[in-house]
């Protein structure tokens, strides 16, 4: 009978794009075909919204990133003025992010495993990651103590993850050197979650609103949208570079026609690069085109580009090669975070 240690072995490392030069191989690509040369033109692109010192550089993410290695790519984006704002699912910043900072572990696993096995042993399976559920629950309570320690009133998913950074940092920083959200607090770039219940925030307001039924901290969704419509009305240009679909992509695109709605001829976003490995023909957003988001009025078709692969494989060649390009070394932080006064207060 295997024991938990038995799977609990070997870590995941967070591939690091500061110790790997790949403009050259990327470069190579041009002059390939399929989707290297998708990927040559998409980092290509990438690197042209650092370029651009009116742009704005919004960053997307869905699906399991940051339990597959994906983490440090994002952390070094916001050290070195990389993305302006992120939109995420929330198990990439909560479940994983925050769950590390908290000083837990995902382990390398296997696909080919036995599932009942691992939920005796209460170890959950990431495909072929593995995470403690122990460890787990303890990320899920920690979410509802800091709500608990919130003035109960509606907060936008952005100001519930700056309180989170704030936790860390008076708790004697994350547990790691690696934290997005640490990172993203400490350099006032706004991370939105606009499905943020779906994570393990998402069973720390049960255990919240359970313990304070008439007043307690809630979630305003409309409030996310807004905010993040306020940074492409504060923007002359943004680029949008997606990781995946889902949510946080249509929420990102939306924002072009929201503040239309409230500012006549809001340009579209300027540049987008997107990874999928998802298909478009179902109609579903995850796979839909760059070109069919233009339709809408939401994207310009002159700088964008599809990249139909999967994240770890694409993610560190387009990150990286905008990384060893330095382009990055011209922009400022644009610390969107300020643009929101409100300050939360704890009870």
């Amino acid at each position: 009978m295997k024991k938990k240690n038995d799977y609990l072995k070997k870590t995941i490392q967070h591939f690091d794009m500061k110790q790997h030069n790949v403009v050259p191989l990327v470069d190579a690509m041009e002059s390939m075909a399929f989707q290297s040369r998708n990927l040559y033109r998409a980092s290509k692109i990438y690197d042209m919204m650092l370029n651009d010192k009116d742009c704005t550089v919004i960053l997307t993410l869905a699906g399991s990133l940051f339990s597959a290695g994906l983490k440090k790519i994002v952390y070094d984006m916001i050290m070195n003025n990389m993305v302006d704002a992120i939109v995420s699912t929330g198990a990439n910043m909560v479940d994983q992010d925050f769950f590390e900072a908290l000083g837990f572990k995902h382990y390398i696993g296997t696909p080919i495993s036995d599932d009942n096995g691992l939920r005796d042993l209460m170890i959950d399976r990431i495909y072929d990651t593995y995470i403690d559920e122990e460890e787990l629950r303890i990320c899920d309570e920690t979410t509802g103590k800091i709500f608990d320690s919130l003035e109960p009133r509606p907060y936008s998913s952005r100001e519930l993850l700056y309180e989170f950074g704030k936790y860390l940092d008076n708790n004697g920083g994350p547990k790691v050197d690696d934290s997005v959200i640490y990172a993203a607090y400490k350099k006032n770039v706004p991370v939105f979650v606009p499905a943020f219940s779906d994570c393990s925030a998402g069973f720390g307001f049960v255990m919240h609103q359970t313990k304070n039924p008439d007043k307690n901290v809630s979630l305003d969704s409309a409030k996310d949208f807004l905010e993040l419509t306020k940074i492409k009305l504060a923007s002359k240009d943004t680029g949008i570079f997606m990781i995946g679909g889902g949510v946080p992509k249509n929420f990102t695109q939306d924002i072009v026609v929201a503040a239309d709605m409230l500012q006549e001829n809001v340009p579209m976003h300027k540049y987008a690069v997107q990874i999928t490995v998802a298909d478009e023909r179902d109609g579903g957003l995850s796979g839909s085109t760059l070109k069919e988001a233009s339709s809408w009025g939401k994207v310009e078709t002159t700088y964008e580009q599809m990249v139909f692969a999967e994240a770890t494989l694409a993610m560190p060649l387009i990150a990286g090669y905008g990384y060893h390009k330095r382009n990055w070394e011209k922009r400022n932080g644009k610390e969107f975070t300020k643009l929101f006064a409100v300050e939360t207060t704890t009870v």
